[in-house]
């Protein structure tokens, strides 16, 4: 079976106003960021706000994201996770079905 090639994807999306509070409630629990440092073998992490949703592989994103986004992923500074899926849920958000976040190492 061949691979289906995406020439073009929008990654574009907005949250609710009372979901993305509720996100990023969650999502800058202590306990949740205490996670993220022990994964990221680092002392703190922050949550920056930044939101992405992951995009299909292609010549223009060949990482995976959309392109603004690959500073972070390429500097040491940051860590970025996929939302848990009942983050996600607790939130109400549904569509997109999927999102990433970005942390910032504090030193």
């Amino acid at each position: 079976m061949p691979f289906k090639i995406v020439q073009n994807f929008d990654s574009s999306f907005v949250l609710e106003p009372q979901a993305q509070e509720n996100l990023y409630k969650l999502l800058s629990n202590d306990s949740f960021l205490t996670q993220i440092c022990q994964h990221s073998q680092c002392e703190q992490v922050e949550f920056t706000k930044l939101l992405f949703q992951p995009v299909p592989y292609s010549l223009n994103t060949p990482k995976g994201m959309p392109a603004e986004f690959e500073k972070y992923r390429e500097s040491d500074e940051y860590v970025i996770i996929n939302v848990p899926p009942n983050f996600m849920f607790q939130a109400k958000i549904f569509q997109p079905s999927r999102l990433c976040a970005i942390y910032r190492k504090v030193q």
